[in-house]
């Protein structure tokens, strides 16, 4: 039926086939027959995902007929609900064909060379960033040489690449150029090239690149509160309201001095009520050590907060079922509260805050932050030892961050209830 209908009917064979009034018509679950001001036809699936409309062409009718376009509107539909967008999945599927003709020609590309070593390494990422990262320099920054048989990679090539990079986005075209090096000497192993590494920097690139800047120079440190007006910002924090946890989740974090993700994306089997302790795992943290936390009483009363209203194994759930909550959502919420803060500027101001206001050694302050220090032997101590420590520091970072009427300065210029 047209779509000015009041009812939509799925579309039949012959009615596809006598239509010929221009318009849209709709066979439902996102798929249409388009008809042209010169009657002709064509298959157009119309999906929603997160939002953002997606338009995908499926073919001319009668070429495709309806049969076969329900089954690519499916297929589209499915990975929609993955989280695939089809017009990435259409430029994959185009590369993959692309990938295996030369294949039969007997070379392999640099795409199928990538992602070999990417399947190899995938197990070793500790979280889907990092997977995503590689993902991104290896599809969308590598895409100029993707095709291009593997033994013929050359130094204009990778320049071609990480050329267009290397002054403005200094730490991606740093990540790109190691990443290729990683792939080509795997070509090497695996017998597909031969010679030396084209994207090797000494006694190669670092001849026609120049030097990057210092990491000092290129560092942008994330934006801090001041510890003196945390207490203001928590009880500004309290005063909002909104679904999926978003507040409790950043206090939280706030509380425990731990980033974002750790605190997001943390899980109940991790949360030990009777010892009052949060124990993050390694394969979950940065520096890939598993990372004790002593709970604070706030803390736990969030926990417990959150334990009434618990559906699935995240500690914070989200806005979709069995999902947790979204850093980005933690994110957004602050920049909306305090667009010159950044959640990670909480931890440089509980660091802060122990060392101008605590007698807590730095060793101490530093492990509360899951920071690497000292060597073998002392980071042992640390792990076993410092715990209590640590308890006692938590506690002290938490009554701090309490709102009172002796500690509330107001920020951003405007007053602060206690």
């Amino acid at each position: 039926m047209h779509r000015g209908g009041k009812k939509r009917q799925p579309l039949t064979a012959l009615t596809v086939e006598k239509l010929s009034k221009p318009g849209r018509y709709g066979d439902g679950k996102g798929l249409y027959l388009a008809v042209s001001n010169t009657a002709a036809k064509s298959w157009v699936f119309l999906g929603i995902r997160n939002g953002a409309r997606h338009v995908v062409g499926l073919g001319s009718y009668p070429a495709h007929s309806l049969e076969e376009a329900r089954e690519k509107a499916a297929s589209i539909r499915a990975n929609l609900k993955k989280g695939i967008i089809p017009i990435k999945a259409r430029a994959a599927a185009a590369a993959a064909r692309e990938q295996q003709s030369a294949a039969k020609a007997g070379e392999v590309t640099f795409g199928q060379a990538a992602d070999e070593l990417f399947k190899r390494l995938q197990p070793s990422w500790r979280n889907a960033r990092h997977e995503k990262q590689w993902a991104r320099t290896l599809w969308f920054h590598c895409a100029p040489i993707r095709n291009k048989p593997v033994s013929r990679i050359d130094i204009e090539d990778v320049l071609r690449v990480i050329g267009p990079l290397w002054n403005e986005k200094v730490v991606t075209a740093l990540r790109t150029r190691t990443r290729i090096e990683a792939v080509l000497n795997h070509a090497k192993a695996m017998g597909y090239r031969k010679g030396d590494n084209p994207a090797a920097w000494k006694g190669n690139l670092e001849a026609v690149l120049p030097k990057p800047k210092p990491l000092r120079e290129r560092v942008k440190h994330h934006a801090a509160i001041h510890y003196r007006e945390v207490p203001a910002f928590i009880a500004k924090l309290r005063a909002q309201s909104g679904p999926y946890a978003i507040f409790e989740t950043l206090e939280f974090a706030i509380l425990t001095a731990t980033r974002t993700l750790e605190a997001v994306r943390a899980t109940w089997d991790e949360i030990n009520f009777e010892e009052k302790l949060w124990t993050i795992p390694t394969r979950r943290m940065k520096a890939g050590m598993e990372h004790r936390i002593p709970l604070s009483q706030r803390a736990l009363e969030i926990l417990s907060r959150m334990a009434k209203i618990k559906n699935s194994e995240w500690v914070f759930p989200g806005k979709i079922h069995g999902r947790p909550l979204n850093d980005n959502a933690l994110i957004d919420a602050l920049r909306r509260m305090e667009p010159d803060i950044t959640t990670h500027g909480f931890r440089s101001a509980f660091r802060t805050w122990c060392y101008e206001h605590t007698k807590v050694r730095d060793e101490i302050a530093e492990a509360a932050l899951a920071h690497t220090v000292g060597n073998q032997v002392r980071r042992a101590y640390l792990r076993g030892d410092a715990l209590e420590e640590r308890r006692g520091l938590m506690s002290l970072w938490a009554v701090h961050c309490e709102p009172r009427r002796d500690n509330v300065v107001s920020i951003g210029g405007k007053p602060i209830p206690a």
